[in-house]
């Protein structure tokens, strides 16, 4: 059996304030295009349908635009909610469009209702589980504690049961999932995987992630949420957003993934290239050489980030920067310290570059009263983050 998998369109994002709508379009329509050419039996689509849980009107129009092309494929669609989208909104409907061949799966309580297709070889039951955000979800699936990997493990479980009511035995599987999945069992080890600075921070109690051994036994997961396509194991691979949404993802090269799925063997995987609008790029230097210098002659038509090392910042920068490169979008000033310069104090930027909000307050009580949090403060203050960041998630989704 023959799949497309996409995920995390973000209908509606902009990127640095430029409209990706047009962009969008085309990557949909591409979409279509390519299920048709490829001949795919069913589409997968791992959340992050839009990027705001309520989102623009430009937005939902394309999303209905899609919902209509998809229909006339005549091949089924299974879309799951992702953290950006609201659950309850995207949902409205899902019963009418099944009978359309679009299967959305929004709610945890059908994560094990299946989708089931056939082929020459047998069937193949299609699950979606849609992003469970721990601390809302765990005693509505019953899971052992408030963490993603317990969500998901409980989640999977009601999958497997489900799996073992199927006739023949061994029917083949498919778990769409948003999630962040490393390899192997996420319990020590740091993450293996690329991430982008366009994706939303998930951390319950410090974790985001969960490891790849949760989906044993499933015979391919399509999974969404990081941006950049990528293996996780042999049976679990993310497609990737087709769109770049944040300078950090200028080397990815955006795709679709063709999954074949064959009994009793690993999936064959195929990366299909997505269009994208201008092609990214990211450079820095004086202004001085970056106006003159002839090999960057090229750069006129990309996006770009531009990182000046300008002792200070030159007056009128970025409109000096966008007469010669119309589509600068980024401007940074990291000035270049001479070597009496070397032991300067980082900036209050450079200091919380890359740091949680946690790090923050932990650094601010350490600053305030010269000692670090104790173990149980150091919990007081994970809750509180951990509170406010589903607070906000609650007051967007529900």
């Amino acid at each position: 059996m023959r799949f497309l998998h996409t995920s995390d369109w973000h209908l509606g994002r902009r990127f640095h304030g430029e409209d990706l709508i047009p962009a969008q379009r085309a990557f949909l329509d591409h979409m279509v295009d390519t299920a048709r050419t490829q001949a795919v039996d069913a589409i997968l689509v791992a959340g992050d349908i839009y990027d705001r849980a309520i989102p623009s009107l430009d937005a939902v129009r394309l999303f209905n635009r899609a919902l209509h092309q998809l229909a006339d494929l005549a091949v089924p669609i299974i879309m799951i909610s992702g953290n950006h989208d609201s659950a309850h909104r995207l949902g409205v409907g899902s019963g009418l469009f099944a009978r359309a061949g679009i299967h959305l799966r929004t709610d945890p309580d059908t994560c094990d209702v299946p989708v089931v297709l056939n082929d020459p070889d047998g069937p193949v039951a299609v699950y979606g589980i849609p992003y469970l955000e721990p601390t809302m979800v765990r005693t509505q699936l019953e899971a052992e504690a408030a963490s993603h990997r317990a969500v998901l493990t409980a989640a999977l479980q009601k999958i497997h049961a489900d799996l073992t009511t199927r006739q023949p035995a061994g029917t083949r599987s498919v778990v769409l999932a948003h999630a962040f999945v490393t390899p192997g069992t996420g319990q020590s080890e740091e993450p293996r995987v690329e991430e982008s600075t366009s994706e939303r921070d998930i951390s319950v109690g410090g974790v985001a992630h969960v490891g790849a051994d949760v989906f044993d036994g499933i015979d391919y997961v399509a999974l969404g949420h990081l941006h950049g396509p990528q293996k996780i194991t042999d049976r679990a691979h993310y497609s990737g957003s087709p769109l770049p949404y944040s300078f950090s993802e200028a080397a990815h090269t955006k795709s679709f993934t063709l999954v074949d799925l064959a009994p009793g063997t690993a999936p064959t995987i195929i990366r299909l290239p997505c269009p994208t609008p201008h092609r990214l790029e990211r450079i820095q230097g004086l202004l001085e050489d970056l106006l003159n210098a002839p090999a960057h002659e090229s750069l006129k038509d990309a996006w770009l980030e531009v990182t000046l090392t300008d002792p200070a910042l030159p007056f009128e920068a970025m409109a000096r920067l966008r007469r010669r490169f119309p589509h600068t979008l980024s401007l940074k000033h990291q000035r270049a310290l001479i070597p009496a310069q070397a032991t300067d104090t980082p900036t209050y930027t450079q200091r919380l570059q890359g740091r949680s909000e946690l790090d923050i307050a932990r650094d601010f009580i350490t600053d305030l009263r010269g000692s670090a949090p104790t173990p149980d403060e150091h919990a007081l203050l994970q809750q509180a983050v951990d509170a406010a960041r589903v607070n906000e998630l609650q007051k967007e989704t529900v």
